[in-house]
């Protein structure tokens, strides 16, 4: 069974930052894509950066200032968050498009459970 571990969340001031980190465990063959989205409260999910086939997309609003960076051999996913505003302020969820190993395998999207970002003075 394929689980995807997210830390690095917390309480940050405007201007500061943070790193998120997703780790997936389990028997995977392969990742097609990784990913950060966010929830506002009140708002829908909505996709933050993505890197798939080695090509990386923002949203606009985190543009210039958040980066992700993925290392393949750990099966893992990072968001480096710098100049945070208020508005970035939500629960952050990796997700990842793998295909299981064993038999028989399968080709999923997989979802942390979210961790807590918050920007406030």
């Amino acid at each position: 069974q394929v689980q995807l571990v997210e830390s690095g969340g917390g309480l940050v001031q405007p201007g500061g930052s943070l790193r998120l980190s997703c780790a997936a465990s389990g028997s995977i063959f392969s990742i097609y894509a990784m990913g950060w989205y966010r929830q506002a409260p009140g708002k829908q999910r909505e996709l933050v950066a993505r890197i798939t086939g080695g090509h990386t997309d923002y949203t606009d609003s985190v543009k210039g200032r958040f980066t992700l960076s993925s290392d393949n051999a750990k099966n893992t996913v990072y968001l480096q968050m710098n100049s945070l505003k208020p508005e970035d302020t939500a629960v952050y969820y990796c997700n990842m498009l793998l295909t299981t190993g064993g038999w028989p395998s399968r080709q999923a999207q997989y979802w942390g459970q979210g961790t807590q970002v918050t920007v406030s003075s």
